[in-house]
């Protein structure tokens, strides 16, 4: 993540690349030479709504479907915290449950920091157990940014029905150049709804899967590949469903996986733009149980607000950098296994690709990877009512084959030193694993869990290394049936479609120079009972959220530029992104829309902000001159119709 001067930062307005989707930077005039009036730069991240008691609200709190929230709420302080010179220092609370009824929680959390800072990774935990992961905005100068992000957390009701150790770990620093202090609130609301969905109930367990340092008031990620990511548990034995969670993603040299390359070309220009990070492109987050593969999570590409070009994300950050999800992995196939009385062994693993420059079929999934990794990952359990009850069956038949894999490279040189690299990785993976027989408490059948994923990345570096694009799509359909799904068993498929052209300079003094374009995606659609809120619940008093396929489409697209001196104490840059979300509810033949919003910003100040809830106008901005509004279902996909070449390429975009 690239430190900015934000102390002395100034926007300067310049030409737009011509192939820009979405809109060109307004015409300025000046008429004064006063200086203008400064005011908080509200960022925002662009997410489906969140349940209210009132209604569906907007993730970043703009809209409340025409209504406010009553001041009688049931709501309390998680944490009112300044984090300055907070690494090894996390936040410590204690959480008390209300004395009002209530089946639904959401997480209200605040911030605001002016000055010079990195963006920050923040982890909340309920003792050992990762809860939410989120990241900053990068401040500015005085008054700074500021932004609010709404959480449905019904899923952790087994933890909010008692008290709780709340530890909030956002790791920061401060000195004479790393001047902001990020202010923090968060608050939980509760209330109670008859709203029915295929959500399934929120589970009766959870286990944590991490480096358990709650009790020492530590934070409890694990770090890959320093560490052995293993917990040995003793499993419940009246288990009926049983779901694993992964959190994870990459740090330091891995922030930007997506852009490494394969492993024997780390050197390429080592004399010119230096060693690149390696392990090829891709990367697979692997459960284990017993030392045997149980399922994989491909990770979305998250790109944080100082990431590739730190003017890219203001004031509309990426997508989910305020809400770094998770994915499910259904484990129930295995309870015949875990469910017997002994102990058993969870791990989660991190591989990229190792290959044989001299052998270009020779190429095989690692076992380790570059640093670092946060992971932690969490086992939600639903149990029969007879405690006394044990879950029997037939152990899992495990259909999977090595993943298959196919690389290409080729590079180009002037007799001097190398110029040019193109490479290109593919990689296709499918595994099923089924137990014809899970028997519980009350029902017997069986259970089965099941993934195909698809992943293709093409590089090309230029100019000695100091030029990169990148082009890749990771699609994934993940499905699983239990003896305790009685309506649409679960299914999830996704497509991350990400294009990022970037290039990058440093003077013999160290002043940095770079300038890229982006254009990220992502389709998810759900159905069936996800642990997760599929986004449905927002709506279902007024359209119906049982038995319908939750679907999200939505596309950032943005070019930016940014300077920075050797001394990394003054910067300027300029940006420009849009955004467009359809939420809705598909099905065969027929798509409705539920949510929808198009938004696009200059320099730091939005110029569009169009937004419909149910259908409903709730938010009506006016574009500017050569913004393109994009509407309708096909806006996201329109948005990458029309990407062009870019303003270069690069991986630049490091870690503090």
């Amino acid at each position: 993540m690239i430190p900015v001067d934000q102390g002395t930062a100034k926007l300067e307005v310049q030409a737009a690349d011509s192939q820009s989707p979405t809109l060109e930077p307004r015409e300025t005039t000046t008429t004064s030479t006063a200086a203008p009036t400064r005011t908080v730069l509200k960022t925002f991240e662009i997410a489906p709504p969140v349940l209210m008691p009132v209604g569906p609200a907007d993730s970043d709190g703009s809209t409340r479907d025409g209504k406010d929230y009553s001041p009688e709420l049931c709501t309390v302080l998680l944490m009112r915290h300044d984090f300055a010179w907070s690494y090894g220092a996390p936040y410590i609370g204690n959480y008390t449950p209300p004395s009002c009824e209530f089946n639904r929680v959401v997480l209200n959390f605040s911030a605001v920091s002016h000055g010079r800072q990195y963006d920050r990774l923040a982890i909340m935990y309920f003792g050992d157990t990762e809860v939410w992961r989120t990241s900053t905005a990068q401040p500015t100068a005085p008054p700074g940014i500021s932004w609010i992000y709404l959480k449905d957390m019904t899923e952790y009701m087994y933890f909010w029905k008692s008290p709780q150790k709340i530890i909030f770990d956002l790791g920061n620093l401060i000195n004479e150049k790393y001047t902001g202090i990020f202010n923090t609130t968060m608050t939980a609301i509760f209330y109670k709804t008859d709203l029915k969905t295929d959500q399934d109930a929120p589970s009766d367990l959870i286990i944590p899967i991490s480096a358990r340092q709650g009790a020492n008031n530590g934070v409890s990620q694990f770090t890959l590949p320093a560490q052995n990511a293993t917990n040995t548990i003793d499993i419940p034995r009246n288990v009926r469903r049983a779901v694993f969670s992964i959190s994870a993603n990459g740090q330091a040299s891995e922030e930007f996986w997506w852009s490494n390359v394969l492993q024997s070309d780390v050197l390429t220009f080592k004399a010119t733009a230096g060693p690149l990070p390696g392990y090829s492109p891709f990367r697979e987050v692997q459960l284990l149980i017993d030392g045997q593969l149980a399922g994989v999570q491909w990770p979305f590409p998250v790109i944080f607000t100082g990431g590739v070009v730190p003017s890219l994300h203001r004031p509309i950050v990426g997508i989910n950098a305020f809400d770094l999800k998770e994915q499910e992995i259904d484990i129930t196939p295995f309870l015949p296994l875990l469910c017997d009385g002994a102990q058993h062994t969870f791990t989660i693993r991190i591989a990229g690709l190792d290959d044989d420059p001299a052998n270009s079929s020779s190429v095989a999934l690692t076992e380790s990877v570059g640093d670092s990794w946060y992971v932690t990952g969490k086992i939600f359990l639903w149990l029969d009512e007879d405690n006394s009850s044990i879950t029997t069956g037939e152990p899992p038949a495990i259909a999977l084959s090595p993943p298959t894999i196919a690389i290409t490279r080729a590079f180009t040189s002037n007799g001097t030193a190398n110029e040019t690299l193109t490479y290109t990785t593919s990689v296709h993976r499918s595994l099923e694993i089924i137990s014809n027989r899970v028997k519980t408490q009350h029902s017997s059948a069986p259970a089965s869990w099941s993934q195909s994923l698809s992943y293709k990345n093409y590089g090309h570096l230029t100019a000695f290394g100091y030029t990169q694009l990148n082009d890749l799509v990771i699609s994934g359909d993940d499905r699983a049936s239990s003896p305790t799904h009685k309506g649409l068993p679960y299914r999830a498929t996704y497509r991350y479609p990400l294009f990022a052209n970037q290039t990058y300079s440093i003077s013999s003094q160290g002043n940095l120079s770079i300038s890229a374009r982006v254009v990220q995606g992502k389709e998810v659609s759900v159905s069936g009972p996800s642990v997760f809120p599929s986004g449905l619940e927002a709506f279902g008093s007024r359209k119906g959220a049982k038995g319908r396929v939750a679907r999200m489409d939505t596309s950032k697209a943005g070019t930016a530029e940014f300077r920075q001196t050797g001394d990394g104490m003054q910067s300027t840059g300029w940006g420009e992104a849009g955004q467009v979300l359809w939420f809705g509810v598909a099905e065969p033949g027929k798509q409705e829309e539920l949510y929808f919003r198009n938004a696009s910003a200059v320099n730091g100040s939005v110029v569009y902000d169009h937004r419909r809830m149910g259908g409903v106008v709730v938010g009506e901005g006016q574009g500017e001159k050569g913004h393109m509004v994009v509407d309708g279902d096909a806006g996201a996909r329109t948005l990458f119709a029309q990407v062009g070449p870019g303003l270069g390429s690069g991986r630049r975009g490091e870690t503090d």
